[in-house]
């Protein structure tokens, strides 16, 4: 059975291919039309995907999308026969509903050749939620729990997990959402863009939480777990504009003058950051949090299940999510590598696969290796046809067939203050590079994040970087021991190391690390090592290959980044390319 599954028409449009209830590819739009969290018709990562797998349209059996435009309808419907909203608030809905079935046509644009015949399923999106998390998790059973924004109508699911069965237990509707309330704070601390969220995650630690009782006032806890708005607060369920198709996602202002007159004026996008919006920061994160722990654990003590699997827009919350284990009782969190929206599609495929078989599926997404990838001869075409270009700026190509001769290198050059471009094997799934599309410096030096603000990222000084770190020694370094691999969770150094490794110990002391493994990057795992032998220290500072864009994600954009930031060396493969000192 060949399932397609698709995030279509929504932000960070995204698709995958399921083959047999295995997980055999799965990209991003955005790393290949470089705007970044793009919605609309994945079709490059479509291609991609199918020729991943040696096939075309025709092979497809299932098309799984992570929409049903007909979802809680009787909700919607008495929404709008009781609150009324404006007609072009409707209007926006009904034409964002008509594009998603028109599926068929989409294809027969961008796949003429094949006339694809079989079903398309529309799948609900929070099920594709709850199923993107506990369908490639390692447990049978589980509390699962899915928390964004908004998607047909929902904002929140939860249910129990068991032996390949999902059985909702709860939910929250539109127009109540923590999302939507940890995206109009955002707004409010003057940080406009789709996706901003993860900079007031970084402001936070500079602040306190002197603000919680107005958030209180604002976000409301009830008994079964579930949260509701002061909606005297927002806009979004009056008329807010809304861009959400063939571009980056845009949405207009979601909180009104009220909240303004609670908190005091908003901060403008260019204004300086002060103590105040530090210390808002700390009580949106605060209360996010709050909320959150109340749902978890109302589920805990009526299921008494130690496994969860938490999924969702709200899911990329790392601070929250390693903060599980102290304020909870479940055991085990699972958090995949795309939680968020790009995440439905896998959810949407898995779905289908699960109700044709019946049974638990045997996948465990245990990494995040799902796209494409780029050979040593592909890698030498690229720096050949760029030749006057690296030449122009004082660059040596070198080719190192050994690995270990590769990363014995690598890591020197880490040691000695270098920043690298690491570009290796099949991309990442998700926004977090996890060593295939990385860059990487040394993370014991103090002026390292300064140095990388400076030579690319070009990014706010208060946002920290991660630290990737051996498996083997994260009890010897954090004060939680757990598996990481998709950076989904923030755990605390341990005081006494925290000074050792500087440039990746954030303003509270924490660290979003990413533990790595021999036998799910061995490559990366030997470069780690390779820098532990020679300094002590089994981490690298780890972020993102990109310059406000997308992460990268052929050889020829690795390159163009390189050549115009201000790294050292960049590796791609067993080539190396470095500017002559």
């Amino acid at each position: 059975m060949v399932i397609l599954g698709l995030n279509t028409y929504h932000a960070d449009s995204s698709a995958c291919l399921v083959i047999n209830g295995k997980l055999v590819a799965a990209a991003e739009e955005e790393r290949f039309n470089r705007i970044k969290h793009w919605a609309g018709f994945p079709s490059q990562s479509i291609h991609y995907c199918l020729s991943e797998a040696g096939l075309t349209i025709a092979d497809i059996d299932h098309i799984a999308i992570n929409s049903d435009p007909n979802a809680n309808f009787s909700k919607k419907f008495f929404y709008l026969l009781l609150k009324r909203p404006s007609i072009k608030y409707v209007m926006e809905r009904l034409i964002n509903r008509k594009k998603r079935t028109t599926i068929l046509d989409e294809f027969r644009k961008h796949f003429p050749e094949h006339l694809y015949k079989r079903k398309i399923h529309h799948i609900e999106h929070h099920l594709c939620h709850l199923s993107s998390a506990f369908y490639v998790s390692p447990f049978k059973e589980s509390v699962v729990v899915s928390i964004d924004g908004f998607g047909d109508f929902s904002s929140a699911s939860w249910a129990v997990g068991n032996n390949g069965n999902l059985a909702e237990k709860g939910r929250v509707y539109f127009p109540h959402s923590l999302g939507i309330f940890y995206q109009a704070l955002t707004q409010y601390l003057g940080f406009p863009n789709y996706g901003d969220e993860y900079k007031v995650m970084g402001l936070a630690p500079y602040g306190e939480a002197k603000y919680l009782a107005q958030m209180k006032r604002i976000v409301n806890l009830e008994d079964d777990g579930s949260f509701t708005l002061n909606l005297n607060y927002f806009r979004h369920h009056r008329n807010v504009e809304l861009q959400w198709s063939d571009g980056t996602p845009s949405i207009g202002t979601l909180y009104s003058t009220k909240l303004e007159e609670l908190l005091g004026p908003a901060r403008k996008q260019n204004d300086e950051l002060t103590q105040f919006h530090k210390d808002i920061a700390r009580s949106v994160q605060a209360m996010y949090e709050e909320a959150f722990f109340h749902l978890l654990n109302v589920q805990y003590e009526k299921y008494q299940i130690d496994n969860l699997c938490i999924a969702g827009g709200c899911g990329m919350n790392s601070v929250a999510n390693g903060r599980i284990h102290l304020n909870t009782k479940y055991k085990h969190v699972y958090v995949q590598s795309a939680s968020g929206d790009a995440g439905g599609a896998i959810g949407a495929a898995f779905t289908i696969f699960q109700r044709f078989h019946h049974s638990q599926c045997e996948f465990f997404m245990e990494h995040a290796y799902w796209g494409s990838k780029y050979s040593n001869d592909e890698i030498e075409d690229t720096l050949q046809s760029n030749h006057s270009a690296i030449s122009d700026q004082r660059c040596t190509i070198q080719y190192i067939e050994s690995e270990g001769e590769l990363c014995k290198k690598t890591a020197f050059a880490i040691s000695e203050g270098k920043v690298i471009g690491w570009f290796q094997g099949r991309m990442e799934w998700g926004p977090r590079a996890l060593g295939n599309r990385s860059i990487l410096s040394d993370p014991r030096r103090t002026d390292m994040k300064d140095i990388l603000n400076l030579k690319i990222k070009r990014r706010e000084s208060f946002r920290p970087f991660a630290p990737s770190i051996l498996r083997s020694h994260v009890s010897e370094w954090f004060e939680h021991d757990d598996e990481v691999p998709f950076m989904m969770k923030v755990f605390q150094i341990q005081e006494k190391k925290r000074a050792l490794v500087p440039a990746v110990t954030h303003a509270d002391g924490s660290g979003r690390l990413q533990t790595v493994c021999a036998d799910t990057n061995a490559r990366y795992h030997a470069l780690i090592s390779e820098f532990h032998k020679l300094t002590g220290i089994p981490m690298l500072l780890n972020t993102s290959f990109n310059e406000n864009e997308p992460v990268v994600c052929t050889p020829q954009q690795a390159l163009d980044c390189f050549l115009r930031t201000k790294m050292d060396f960049l590796v791609l493969g067993n080539w190396i390319v470095y500017r002559k000192s």
